[in-house]
């Protein structure tokens, strides 16, 4: 995604997106300059074009068009996810 827009994006860049996304939606005044701040070193156009790609990631995974990964390391098998075993987690961690 980062190299389609352009510039790199850092890890570090990306979750400082993903956080700006979740407090300066849509109907924010400023929102694109917003969301460039929030990263820092981001012009509003490299951060509205990283939008738009993640926009189409999304998409396209709800389409069913990106396969799943495969996590299973050679000679494991796989738990089946539980989401009892969700629950328990979560409950051990006080989440819940």
């Amino acid at each position: 995604m980062a190299s389609a827009s352009g510039s790199s994006w850092t890890p570090k860049q990306n979750k400082l997106f993903e956080n700006a996304l979740a407090i300066y939606d849509r109907d924010t005044p400023d929102r694109w300059h917003n969301l460039a701040r929030a990263v820092g070193g981001k012009t509003v156009e490299e951060v509205k074009r990283h939008y738009e790609l993640l926009v189409e990631d999304v998409r396209q995974i709800e389409a069913g068009q990106v396969p799943l990964p495969n996590y299973r390391k050679a000679g494991l098998t796989a738990k089946p996810y539980s989401f009892m075993d969700e629950e328990k987690r979560l409950k051990s961690l006080k989440l819940q």
